[in-house]
C-alpha cells in the first residue's frame, strides 16, 4: 500500500461529465427530502444543556465548602470527555504498533489530544445541537452552473452542522454544494442511499456537473454503499474521504447499534461492500481500478478509526496526516484547501 504525505501531489481527477450527463443509474431509490439533523440535534442540545446543568449545581453545592473543589466539579462536568478521549489516544497507541503506518510519537498525541478536546466541544456542544441550519444549501443563484459542486456527508453521531466551516468557505461562491444529514442516526449505513442519491442530484443539477463528494469517518462507507448500490461512479467526479473506516476500527467492537456493528473489522457487511464488481464500476474507468476515484485522508493519531491503515484503499490516493485526531483531522487547512482545489481542476 502506498503512503503518501499531505504535502505529496495530488493525483489528478478522473473527468467523465459526458457520460455522467447521458447515462442513469441502474436503480433509483425513493426520492425524499432532505432530513434536517433534528434527531442528532436533540441529542446533543440535551447533553449539552445536562453537563451545564450538573456543572452549576455542583458550583454551587461545593462553593460554600471549597471554591477550590466547586471548580473543580464543574470542570470535570464540562470537561470529563477529555478523560475518554486520552483513553482512546492510548488504545490507538498500542493497537498501532503493528501498522505499516509511521507511529505517532507521544507529544504528537499529546496535542492531537488536546486539539480534540477542543474541537469536540465546537462540533458536538454547539455547531450540530445548535447551529446545523446556521449555512443553508447552495442550489441556486447566479454562476452556478458549469462550475464543480460538492456534496458533503457527515459519520456517526454527526448532522450537516459538522460541515459548518466548509460550508463558510463555500458560501456566496460559485459552486453548488448540499450537505446532508444522515437519519436515522442509528440505523443501517445501507439506508442512505436516499439522502445521498438526492443530494448528489440536486448539486449536479445546478451546476450540470457530476460534483466532488466530500465524506468524514462513516461518511465514506455510506457513499460506497451507494456507488455499489446504485452503480453510480459515473456520477460523481471525485470523493474524498476523512478518516474514513474502510476496512473497519479496533474501536467499533464496543458499539452496538446496527452502523457500529457495521463497522467492525470483519464484518459481514464490509466484507460485502469491499468484494469487487467490475461490472459496477468498471464502464467509467476502463482498465484503471475503482479506487482511483478516491482520495483517502488518514492519520496516525486518528483516535476513533485505527489501526491507521483501516482508512487507507489500494489504488486510492492514499495521503497520511501526521499527529492528526479523528474530528480535528477534518478541519486542518492543509486538508481543505487541497480538498476545496479539486472543485477548481
Amino acid at each position: 500500500r502506498r503512503h503518501r504525505t499531505a504535502a505529496g501531489s495530488r493525483r489528478q481527477g478522473i473527468v467523465c461529465e459526458t457520460l455522467a450527463m447521458t447515462q442513469q443509474p441502474a436503480q433509483e431509490p425513493t426520492a425524499q427530502a432532505h432530513n434536517t439533523g433534528h434527531e442528532i440535534a436533540r441529542l446533543q442540545q440535551g447533553t449539552t444543556w445536562l453537563a451545564f446543568l450538573l456543572a452549576t449545581l455542583s458550583l454551587l453545592w461545593w462553593w460554600p465548602y471549597s471554591p477550590a473543589i466547586a471548580l473543580a466539579s464543574m470542570a470535570f462536568w464540562l470537561l470529563g470527555y477529555s478523560v475518554f478521549l486520552g483513553l482512546e489516544f492510548m488504545l490507538m497507541h498500542h493497537v498501532n504498533r503493528h501498522d505499516p503506518a509511521p507511529r505517532a510519537r507521544w507529544p504528537q498525541l499529546l496535542q492531537a489530544w488536546w486539539a480534540e478536546t477542543k474541537v469536540a466541544a465546537q462540533v458536538f456542544a454547539w455547531r450540530q445541537p445548535f447551529r446545523a441550519q446556521a449555512v443553508p444549501d447552495q442550489l441556486s443563484g447566479t454562476g452556478l452552473h458549469g462550475q464543480r459542486g460538492v456534496v458533503f456527508i457527515h459519520g456517526l453521531l454527526c448532522n450537516r452542522g459538522f460541515w459548518t466551516p466548509w460550508l463558510q468557505r463555500l458560501q456566496g461562491s460559485r459552486h453548488a454544494y448540499a450537505a446532508v444529514s444522515l437519519e436515522p442516526a442509528f440505523g443501517s449505513i445501507d439506508g442512505y442511499a436516499a439522502h445521498i442519491d438526492q443530494a448528489v442530484s440536486q448539486v449536479a443539477q445546478a451546476s450540470g456537473m457530476p460534483p466532488l463528494l466530500v465524506c468524514h469517518s462513516m461518511g465514506g462507507l455510506a457513499v460506497r454503499a451507494w456507488l455499489k448500490k446504485m452503480q453510480g461512479a459515473e456520477r460523481v467526479y471525485r470523493v474524498v474521504t476523512l478518516g474514513t473506516p474502510h476496512h473497519g476500527t479496533w474501536l467499533a467492537r464496543f458499539g452496538h447499534s446496527p452502523n457500529s456493528r457495521q463497522m467492525r473489522q470483519g464484518s459481514a457487511w464490509l466484507s460485502r461492500l469491499n468484494e469487487p464488481e467490475p461490472s459496477a464500476l468498471q464502464p467509467l474507468i476502463g482498465n484503471t481500478p475503482w479506487q482511483a476515484l478516491f482520495t483517502c485522508w488518514y492519520s496516525n493519531g486518528d483516535n476513533i478509526v485505527f489501526p491507521a491503515s483501516t482508512a487507507t484503499l489500494e489504488g486510492a490516493d492514499n495521503r497520511l496526516v501526521r499527529g492528526a485526531a479523528h474530528v480535528q483531522m477534518a478541519f486542518l487547512p492543509e486538508v481543505m484547501d487541497a480538498t476545496l482545489a479539486l472543485l477548481r481542476d
